[in-house]
């Protein structure tokens, strides 16, 4: 048995995986879906301290806490920055990292330096009368709808688990200087359809960090995998199971 530990991206909830979670517990693995703060079953401690920082924080917790181990941590979209700062809390802890359609970044990097396009956000944010509430992207005409979900259905279940995002979360850079989280195995899975103009995805070098060649997976579909191809997503996850 594996713990898949899956957490969600910008503006999403814990919710998000909710298609995801029964295929890879039926197959006899434990797993955790976790709101993250401010958003979910957490949405009331939404503000402007909450940061990247905060999320980090709230996944190497929860590791600690219910003492997980061999852990398969997937981050979809900015949470590649959470999983990879979480990580480097815990790295004896997880056997795996999975950057779901997600930032990849180097230490030191914040949000913008992974995916350059977040500075609109940042922007946003600052100019707004809160001065720190990112909200979540507009949907677009298709293929790229809302987060890549088309569906009229699936789009209306998205949008009740949307929230804005502090800036902080863009801001704060991550931690990745612990050598042995450098040892961990990583895979990169691509949603391939869709893709927003001005949004490039950062080349994945053919070599990762622990030495051995990278592993990258793609899936023909939108951004939000987890709504629009779970049993496909489920397929490539239990592959690291």
């Amino acid at each position: 048995m594996s713990t898949y530990l899956l957490v969600h991206g910008a503006w999403h909830s814990g919710e998000c995986w909710e298609r995801v979670v029964p295929l890879l517990t039926s197959a006899g693995h434990r797993v955790i879906a976790p709101s993250l703060t401010g958003f979910g079953d957490k949405a009331h401690l939404l503000g402007p301290e909450v940061g990247l920082d905060t999320h980090a924080d709230d996944i190497a917790r929860l590791i600690t806490t219910e003492d997980l181990t061999e852990v398969v941590l997937v981050g979809h979209s900015y949470a590649g920055l959470v999983i990879s700062s979480a990580a480097n809390q815990v790295p004896d802890r997880i056997a795996a990292l999975v950057y779901l359609d997600a930032m990849v970044p180097e230490d030191g990097e914040n949000a913008v330096d992974a995916l350059p396009a977040s500075q609109t956000g940042i922007n946003l944010a600052l100019t707004s009368d809160s001065g720190w509430r990112v909200p979540p992207l507009p949907e677009m005409p298709p293929p790229m709808g809302l987060f890549g979900v088309t569906d009229p259905t699936d789009v209306a279940w998205l949008r009740t688990m949307l929230s804005d995002l502090p800036v902080r979360c863009l801001q704060q850079p991550v931690r990745l200087d612990n050598p042995a989280v450098r040892t961990i195995p990583r895979t990169h899975i691509h949603c391939t359809v869709g893709q927003p103009a001005g949004i490039s995805r950062r080349p994945i070098p053919a070599i990762q960090p622990n030495g051995t060649p990278s592993q990258v997976w793609e899936l023909p579909t939108g951004h939000d995998c987890m709504v629009t191809m779970p049993f496909e997503l489920a397929e490539l996850l239990l592959r690291l199971g």
